[in-house]
């Protein structure tokens, strides 16, 4: 196999490049080659556009200082014909408030939650707030594709179907429960050639041992790309945009010390609110054109 190419993308960057492209899609549309607006199909909403939007809970917007959507989507290359499976959403659905509005009317949002029939507490809890949240808003959400994830167990859909699958700050909970390998074997399997798997993790201190079970929630940069091309996966770049070297990895109740968990409620907790989120990393993975 031919080695990664690897790009170090800045936060400034990637914005800089998403404000040129929306630039130059503007000078196509206004002066014509070969495009009327009379004739042109309805464009789709930009994604400053929908970050920006009513349809945005007050709680999500008020993490965009960590979280950087913006800046995420463009560097993982998201456009609204792809479609898209975003692993494990959640009740908050902090990016199925972006990603379903975009993708609604020329591509496809695939919401992989928990399996319909799992036990836990917490699994029914998720699915219930997903399931409430769609309800609630059918203009945005009604053409949302529900999918199930089981890693090792249930496809994530066909071979070969997705553009795109989307992790965030899930691999420690894959690791702690013994499910890693089959994760990133799913998400492989349902790519399409050339197809990009984006990740984003609590990035743990590369001077310390890998946990295999990630109990602090932090998880070596190295250690996710070994993971990634155990599985096949090719990683074509790196992004700083949700750095935060502030954050000293040592704390009390692991990565959850911080917010907006604040596991240790009252104590400490204006120290925290100083260092902020957590250090993240992200990565872009291709899916060699020659895999099957």
């Amino acid at each position: 196999m031919v080695p990664a190419t690897t790009h170090i993308v800045s936060r400034s960057a990637v914005s800089g490049l998403a404000a040129v492209a929306v630039a130059l899609l503007g000078a196509v549309a206004t002066q014509g080659f070969g495009v009327t607006v009379a004739s042109a199909q309805a464009a789709p909403p930009s994604l400053p556009s929908l970050i920006a939007g009513p349809q945005r809970s007050p709680a999500n917007v008020a993490r965009d200082p960590y979280r950087h959507p913006l800046d995420d989507l463009t560097f993982f290359g998201v456009q609204p014909t792809s479609t898209v499976i975003e692993i494990l959403p959640g009740g908050v659905g902090y990016w199925t408030e972006i990603l379903a509005p975009y993708l609604k009317d020329h591509g496809r949002y695939i919401a992989a939650n928990p399996a319909n029939d799992a036990t836990s507490d917490e699994a029914k809890r998720e699915n219930a707030a997903f399931t409430a949240k769609v309800a609630a808003d059918p203009t945005d959400y009604a053409k949302i594709e529900p999918a199930e994830f089981v890693p090792g167990s249930r496809p994530l859909g066909p071979d070969g179907s997705a553009d795109m699958v989307l992790t965030f700050r899930n691999i420690h909970n894959w690791m702690a429960n013994g499910t890693v390998d089959a994760a990133f074997a799913s998400f492989f399997r349902v790519l399409k050639p050339g197809g990009v798997l984006g990740v984003e993790e609590h990035r743990a201190n590369p001077d310390q041992p890998q946990d295999p079970q990630a109990k602090s929630g932090y998880v070596r940069q190295d250690y996710a790309i070994a993971l990634a091309e155990k599985a096949g996966f090719r990683l074509a770049a790196s992004s700083e945009a949700n750095a935060n070297p502030k954050d000293t990895k040592d704390y009390p109740a692991g990565v959850w010390t911080l917010p907006p968990t604040y596991r240790l409620k009252d104590q400490d907790r204006a120290k925290y609110a100083a260092i902020g989120e957590s250090d993240r990393f992200l990565l872009k993975f291709v899916k060699p054109l020659s895999a099957p």
